[in-house]
């Protein structure tokens, strides 16, 4: 189907999918490129192939394939310089069982932060991502091209942080968080300390609330040059899920 109107529905719709409660609504978004559409071709979640007129990508499948000039695009892209290839996509199903390897977001705001944060739980094998209610949008354009396409291969899901991590003692898994000082190597964990786990991770400037630490069964830090007062958190989360991955 062609579209050449940005007064059309469709139109109306993709540029709607900016915002956050447009997209908790309808439980859609898009994808922009053509590794971010591939990968949610594999999961079987694209409803609309959009594609730039005369643009050829050969999915098959694909019930419903849009055609639009780049002058619409750019309005419903968000970025700078749009791609020519994107798709309207359902969001992923959430599963309750959350694993044994757990990670726990704390009010993360930078949308980079948390794509550089799912990226590296994809890559240490962590089985479930937990954002808290007040952390960014796991569906926000900037995060899902932080990403790189791994937030379809990981369980995230949004809770009370405090209800999970009650859950989550009655299952015997230990909760560690993350201080700068006054915590434990984390390069010093046993083998038994790392078989399971729910690692808290805090906000970019105020770090892992007071009420959420105190439920913790420890603190880890990461031993760091005295130059360096701190790390971002992104960082800061690759190493210790590095660290709490690795076999000793």
């Amino acid at each position: 189907m062609l579209i050449t109107s940005v007064d059309n529905e469709r139109v109306k719709k993709y540029i709607k999918l900016k915002d956050k409660k447009y997209r908790d609504s309808t439980g859609e978004f898009l994808v922009e490129g053509s590794h971010l559409v591939i990968e949610a071709y594999k999961q079987g979640l694209i409803k609309e192939l959009i594609l730039e007129v005369d643009e050829v990508f050969p999915l098959s499948g694909i019930d419903s394939i849009i055609y639009l000039p780049m002058d619409i695009i750019k309005k419903i892209s968000s970025v700078e310089t749009p791609q020519t290839v994107m798709a309207l996509c359902s969001k992923k199903e959430e599963s309750e069982d959350l694993g044994n390897h757990i990670l726990l977001v704390d009010n993360v705001q930078d949308p980079g932060n948390l794509g550089t944060i799912i990226r590296s739980s994809v890559a240490f094998n962590v089985d479930t991502v937990v954002l808290s209610e007040n952390s960014v949008d796991l569906y926000n354009p900037k995060t899902i091209r932080s990403t790189q396409g791994m937030f379809f291969h990981i369980n995230v899901i949004r809770k009370n942080l405090l209800d999970v991590i009650d859950e989550l003692k009655k299952k015997e898994i230990p909760i560690y968080g993350t201080l700068v000082e006054h915590g434990e190597d984390v390069r010093e964990l046993s083998s038994k300390d790392k078989e399971k786990y729910a690692l808290v991770v805090g906000n970019e400037g105020n770090g892992v609330r007071r009420e959420i630490s105190e439920k913790c069964d420890k603190n880890l830090y990461i031993n760091l040059n005295s130059d360096v007062e701190s790390l971002n958190v992104g960082v800061a989360c690759s190493i210790l899920l590095y660290e709490l991955d690795r076999n000793e």
